[in-house]
């Protein structure tokens, strides 16, 4: 079976080149990012997987609940991906539009995943390290897990740091298996 992500990104990638030649890309980055909250809610789902609706039925309600304007060439973007049902693809086409437009404006991402609550300054400092190793501006995240019981994990696009005791805990166990 195709992965999600690989059916959305030739969306995506439509989506960003439109937005991108109508210089909208932080409108259509929003409507997309609301797009994708919208698909995650249950009566949405069921609306989107109702056999009775037709596909343009289904673009235009969901359309409908985009708050604000909705940006050219949206409404016959979601006509499309309906038409080839794949409006319950949404969150990872805006995941996708995302990236695609972070790469663009060279920004990242960056999510920290700590056992325990970083402090400003530490953010800061990672967030100093995380520009120069990536060459690029960075947009830092923390979350707090207590289940790494120490250290942390980075998460850049598709790099992934693994600096938590349980990740060498891991490491460690797979190791001393025969």
């Amino acid at each position: 079976m195709i992965e999600p992500m690989t059916l959305a990104r030739p969306y995506a990638r439509a989506a960003f080149d439109f937005a991108d030649g109508a210089q909208a890309l932080g409108a259509w980055a929003t409507a997309l990012s609301q797009l994708a909250t919208i698909a995650g809610d249950v009566t949405v789902e069921k609306l989107l997987k109702d056999p009775a609706k037709t596909a343009s039925a289904r673009a235009d309600a969901v359309t409908t609940l985009i708050d604000g304007d909705v940006p050219m060439g949206l409404k016959n973007f979601l006509h499309i991906a309906s038409d080839h049902g794949r409006l319950a693809l949404l969150p990872e086409m805006a995941q996708q539009f995302t990236e695609l437009k972070a790469a663009r404006e060279a920004t990242v991402e960056v999510e920290v995943i700590s056992a325990f609550a970083v402090s400003e300054a530490e953010t800061q400092k990672l967030a100093d390290a995380m520009a120069k190793q990536l060459s690029r501006s960075v947009s830092i995240t923390t979350k707090t897990d207590p289940a790494l019981v120490g250290g942390a994990v980075i998460r850049a696009g598709d790099l992934v740091i693994d600096g938590s005791v349980r990740g060498r805990l891991n490491k460690l166990a797979n190791a001393l298996k025969p």
